[in-house]
C-alpha cells in the first residue's frame, strides 16, 4: 500500500497548500484525501484513524456546501475567531468522543495505540468542524493533532504520512498567523 500513501501524501500537500491560502478548492482535496487514507490508515491496523476519514470525507462535502454558500451571496464565509459560547460544547464533544473512542477501541480492535489514536481523532474532529467554519482556531487544534499524529505514524513506520504530519505541523503554525493577519485585513476594509 505504500504507493497509495505516496499518493495521499502529494494530495495532502496540495490541501495543506490551498487551506493555508484559504482556498475553496482545498474541499476538493479534502475529498479525494481520506478516500485514499480509509485504506492506508486500515492496513496500518490504526482503526479510529481510520473511521475518522470517513468523517473527513463527510465534513469535507459539508465544508464545500458551506463555504460554497458565502460565494452565492458574492461574498466570501469570513475568517472569524471561534465564539466564547462554543468553546464549552466543543470541549465536551472532544471529551466524550475521545472517551467513547478508545473504549471502542480497547474493546473491539488489536489496536496497540488506543490512546493516541484516539486522542489525534476526538480533536480532528474538532479541528475539521472549526475549519468548515472558518475559525482561525483550527489551526491550533491541527497543530496538537499533526504533532501527536507524527510520532504515531513513525511508531506505525508511515514514513511519508510522517513525514506529512510533521510539514503539517509547521505549516500550521504558519496557516495560524496567516488567517488572522487575513482576518485582520478583512476587518479594516470594512
Amino acid at each position: 500500500m505504500n504507493y497509495l500513501e505516496i499518493i495521499g501524501t502529494l494530495i495532502g500537500l496540495l490541501y495543506l497548500w490551498l487551506e493555508y491560502k484559504a482556498s475553496i478548492y482545498l474541499w476538493i482535496a479534502g475529498i479525494i484525501m481520506p478516500a485514499i487514507y480509509l485504506f492506508v490508515y486500515y492496513d496500518a491496523g490504526l482503526y479510529a484513524d481510520t473511521g475518522i476519514n470517513v468523517y473527513y470525507l463527510l465534513a469535507a462535502i459539508y465544508g464545500w456546501i458551506v463555504w460554497q454558500k458565502g460565494n452565492n451571496r458574492k461574498i466570501d464565509l469570513p475568517i472569524r475567531h471561534t465564539p466564547i459560547q462554543r468553546i464549552l460544547p466543543l470541549t465536551t464533544v472532544f471529551v466524550a468522543s475521545f472517551f467513547a473512542i478508545a473504549w471502542l477501541l480497547i474493546n473491539y480492535t488489536d489496536s496497540n495505540v488506543p490512546w493516541l489514536d484516539s486522542f489525534t481523532t476526538a480533536l480532528s474532529i474538532i479541528g475539521m468542524w472549526l475549519l468548515a467554519q472558518k475559525y482561525v482556531e483550527q489551526w491550533l487544534a491541527w497543530v496538537a493533532v499533526d504533532v501527536v499524529s507524527c510520532g504515531l505514524y513513525v511508531y506505525k513506520g508511515l514514513d511519508f504520512t510522517a513525514i506529512l504530519y510533521g510539514l503539517y505541523s509547521v505549516i500550521a503554525i504558519f496557516g495560524y498567523y496567516k488567517w488572522i493577519r487575513l482576518m485582520n485585513e478583512a476587518s479594516q476594509t470594512k
